[in-house]
């Protein structure tokens, strides 16, 4: 008989974990930044956040400026639009993220926060969407390299937050993904989703991408050798090196070339170990 009521208990708590977590405050005063925590419906606090200044963004401008705007429009309190940032690997989408929130976050009036949510929570955002709902600071939700899979159905709940759902995007919300490819549903997934509609022949690709659902669109692309050389001479800088000119620029194309590319990432990777091998601390 205990062994039964043991297997019951067991069970009743095995039922209880499917179910919706209960809804808890969030202390959004405590940091600028927030790592959402799905399991425990609770955003934890980032003492302090991995970024680089927004200045060190270079061969990126245009890209940086229409974020910043974007930003700026939104702390002000007057309408912008969600962003989705694609393109390249290593050519600075997450970090323009994080500047561009720097940036305008010293200068708002009102408070701007930073809440990022991992990919495979996406399914748990209309939870985080209803405990920042009323309050008084500005958010930006922030997913770093979104994707979906043929097998994956949490995309929906991004959907019906972005658009669709009844209550949809708070107003003191906006909502920022980067994502190495542009349509982050694979073309047979959005082929299955016609297939399967009501009117198959209205059910355009437009209608079932989900990239269709930000309003504003980032294109990232790979570098010129000049913009890459031009990356690399601002981290030398910034980290305060001091070495000669035609030696950093053959050492840094040496180093892309063994990599296989050229990008943002690929030039602070090297000045960093040239920081190292040159035994200098950043000024």
């Amino acid at each position: 008989m205990s062994d039964l009521l043991a297997e019951m208990r067991a069970l009743r708590r095995a039922v209880e974990d499917l179910g919706p977590k209960p809804h808890t405050a969030l202390a959004l005063e405590e940091a600028e930044g927030f790592v959402w925590v799905a399991e425990q419906r609770h955003a934890q606090a980032v003492a302090r956040i991995n970024r680089v200044p927004l200045a060190l963004l270079v061969g990126i401008e245009r890209q940086r400026d229409t974020l910043l705007a974007n930003t700026e429009r939104f702390a002000a309190g007057l309408p912008a639009n969600n962003a989705l940032l694609w393109g390249a690997r290593g050519m600075g989408k997450s970090s323009i993220v994080k500047a561009v929130h720097a940036d305008v976050a010293s200068r708002a009036s009102a408070a701007l926060k930073l809440i990022e949510i991992h990919r495979e929570d996406i399914s748990t955002l209309p939870d985080l969407m209803n405990l920042v709902r009323a309050r008084p600071e500005r958010i930006i939700v922030y997913c770093d390299d979104l994707s979906f899979d043929a097998t994956d159905t949490s995309y929906k709940s991004l959907k019906a937050v972005l658009e669709g759902g009844l209550e949809g995007r708070p107003d003191n919300v906006i909502f920022y993904a980067t994502s190495n490819r542009r349509h982050l549903l694979p073309r047979e997934m959005m082929e299955n989703e016609r297939s399967t509609a009501i009117n198959p022949g209205e059910a355009v690709e437009e209608k079932v991408s989900l990239s269709d659902r930000f309003g504003l669109w980032i294109g990232f692309h790979r570098c010129s050798q000049d913009e890459y050389l031009d990356m690399v001479a601002g981290y030398v800088d910034h980290l305060g090196l001091t070495v000669d000119q035609a030696t950093l620029r053959a050492e840094a194309l040496e180093w892309a070339t063994t990599r296989g590319s050229r990008s943002g990432r690929v030039a602070f990777q090297f000045a960093q170990d040239l920081a190292g091998r040159l035994g200098q601390i950043s000024s």
